[in-house]
C-alpha cells in the first residue's frame, strides 16, 4: 500500500515584509527532513506541494537532500489559508503579558475557531474539503508500490488529520495549533482509503538537532 508523508513547510519568515520566504532556520529544516525522509527508503516517492513559496521551496530542498525526483506541479488546494485574513476579520483578545508570537498564536486560534464556526460556504468547508480531496486524488493515483511526499502547511495537515478522525472544531484548532515545521504525518493509502499512521513525527529534529525545533 501507498505511503503518504504529509509535511508542514520549514519555519517562514515570521514578522518580515514577506512571510511566504523561508527563513535560513528553515531552508535548513528542509534539508533535515529529506535526510530523514531518504533514511526511512521511501518507494520512489512522487512529492507535491502547494503554491504558496514556502511549499515550493521546502519541496525542492527535501527532495534535493533525500536524492529523490524534482517535484510535481503543485496544487493550489494544498496551500494554507490566509492568517492575515482571517485575523482581520475576526478579531479577538489574546492574554496579557505574554510574547508577541504567543499572543498571534492566541487569536489565530480564536480566528480559526471563529472561521470553522461560521461555516460559509467558500469557507472552512470549501477549504478542508479541498485539502482532503488533493490527498485523495494524489493516493488515487499513485501507482502500486509508489509512495509520496506532500508539503503543505499547518491548517491543511489539521483538516486533513481531523476529517480522517472525524474530529470536531476544536481538535482542528488544536493540530493546527501544535504542528512542527517540517513535521511528519504519515498516512497509508489502502482500499478503504486513507488511514492515519502518526501524526506530527518530529524526532528528526529533537536530541542533537534540537535548534532545529520550532512551531512557528
Amino acid at each position: 500500500m501507498p505511503l503518504i508523508c504529509l509535511v508542514r513547510h520549514g519555519q517562514a519568515s515570521f514578522g518580515a515584509d514577506d512571510y511566504d520566504v523561508l527563513s535560513d532556520l528553515g531552508r535548513e529544516q528542509a534539508g533535515c527532513v529529506g535526510e530523514e525522509l531518504r533514511r526511512r527508503e521511501l518507494r520512489d516517492p512522487l512529492v507535491v506541494s502547494g503554491t504558496l513559496r514556502r511549499q515550493r521551496d521546502t519541496a525542492a530542498l527535501l527532495a534535493e537532500a533525500a536524492g529523490f525526483g524534482a517535484p510535481a506541479a503543485p496544487d493550489a488546494r494544498l496551500d494554507e489559508y490566509d492568517h492575515v485574513d482571517l485575523l482581520e476579520r475576526y478579531p479577538g483578545e489574546a492574554e496579557a503579558g505574554g510574547s508577541g508570537s504567543r499572543q498571534v498564536q492566541q487569536l489565530l486560534d480564536g480566528a480559526l475557531r471563529s472561521w470553522i464556526a461560521a461555516g460559509d460556504a467558500d469557507g472552512w468547508p470549501a477549504f478542508s474539503t479541498g485539502a482532503v480531496a488533493a490527498v485523495r486524488d494524489l493516493a488515487a493515483g499513485l501507482e502500486k508500490g509508489r509512495d509520496a511526499v506532500v508539503v503543505s502547511s499547518g491548517g491543511v495537515i489539521a483538516a486533513v488529520v481531523a476529517s480522517l478522525l472525524r474530529a470536531p472544531a476544536d481538535a482542528v484548532v488544536a493540530l493546527n495549533r501544535s504542528a512542527v515545521n517540517v513535521g511528519v504525518t504519515s498516512l497509508i493509502a489502502g482500499s478503504t482509503g486513507l488511514t492515519l499512521l502518526a501524526f506530527n513525527d518530529h524526532a528528526h529534529v529533537t536530541g542533537p538537532r534540537r535548534a532545529l525545533l520550532t512551531y512557528r
